[in-house]
């Protein structure tokens, strides 16, 4: 039996601009916005999808909702909170986040190492207090989790159910999903998938769900969301997107991505015929490399790599700018 939508929104997200700071904690002057003027609301009960190429914003948007980048306070509202300076939203698990994988650097091995330990899951699933019994069995059925299995032991797609079943164990009201679901197989992605429906169905959940994989998704998502070089580019329900086009979800967003790439060669030969040097093609065409954003995260590189024994610098002109280049004297 669905739940009654509350009449108030989820998630409002108004204006919202956003740039990566520089040293001193703030943009720099004259940084070109990753985000910029990016605004939308979903109800109680709506599966978004979201959707774009690689480095369209998708993992900062979510990162900001989940409450993980300081922007302005009504820029970004959660059940009509602020996302980031009200952090009983995560901490009640009313808002979760999930995403990327359980992993850490460690120092001279390796970056993005999978957590390994010797530790059963059972212990880490039934680690976690405060959790309804009948919820918590439901989700190791619905993953198809094996209590016994040992993390250090497990495959990656082992390793992700358990992660997923831990993110949620508590109830939430809103959920982020970055990619979520790329170790799992056909078959745990179809019963998650399945699992989180009812979660809007019956409780009236709100769901955000980045993904570049669509199979199985034909009828799961209520509205979708593309959103192109940090802009949002179209906002509307599934039902809308099939009246105006005639393909499927997957072979939709494809034409999609198609058009936006074709655009962004076009802009790139121009730019070529044009005759510009070679810095003012980087400034005029590169959102990125002529950035002031890009020179301060330059600025905070000592000349060498966390956790690893090998320069970032080359060549000996610019040895006094390693930080570790006084026990070398």
């Amino acid at each position: 039996m669905a739940v009654k939508e509350s009449s108030k929104p989820m998630v409002e997200i108004s204006g919202l601009k956003f740039t990566y700071p520089g040293i001193d904690g703030q943009p720099p002057p004259g940084s070109t916005p990753l985000i910029d003027d990016f605004s939308l609301t979903l109800n109680a009960g709506d599966r978004c999808l979201l959707v774009g190429s690689n480095g369209a914003g998708k993992t900062t948007i979510l990162k900001i909702l989940g409450g993980k980048h300081l922007v302005e306070p009504h820029m970004v509202l959660v059940l009509g909170r602020s996302a980031f300076h009200d952090t009983a939203l995560t901490s009640s698990g009313d808002l979760c986040y999930l995403g990327g994988e359980w992993r850490r650097d460690v120092a001279f091995a390796g970056f993005d190492v999978p957590i390994q330990m010797d530790v059963s899951a059972e212990k880490m699933i039934f680690g976690v207090s405060g959790i309804d019994p009948q919820r918590r069995a439901e989700l190791i059925k619905v993953l198809d989790i094996d209590l016994s299995w040992r993390m250090h032991k497990v495959s990656d797609g082992q390793r992700r159910r358990v992660q997923i079943c831990m993110g949620l164990l508590k109830p939430f009201k809103v959920l982020l999903l970055d990619e979520i679901t790329v170790d799992l197989d056909v078959l745990g992605r179809a019963d998650l998938l399945k699992f989180l429906r009812r979660e809007c169905e019956e409780r009236g959940a709100t769901i955000i769900y980045a993904t570049h994989i669509f199979d199985g998704l034909e009828n799961w998502p209520s509205h979708i969301v593309y959103v192109a070089h940090g802009k949002l580019q179209l906002a509307m329900p599934m039902d809308k997107v099939k009246e105006i086009s005639n393909m499927s979800l997957m072979r939709t967003v494809e034409s999609w991505l198609r058009k936006e790439r074709d655009e962004e060669r076009k802009r790139r030969k121009e730019r070529k015929a044009s005759g510009l040097s070679e810095f003012e093609k980087q400034v005029e065409g590169s959102r990125v490399t002529g950035d002031p954003a890009r020179a301060a995260v330059r600025a905070m590189n000592n000349g060498w790599a966390g956790g690893r024994l090998h320069s970032t610098i080359a060549g000996e002109d610019n040895f006094f700018f390693s930080s570790n280049s006084v026990l070398r004297q």
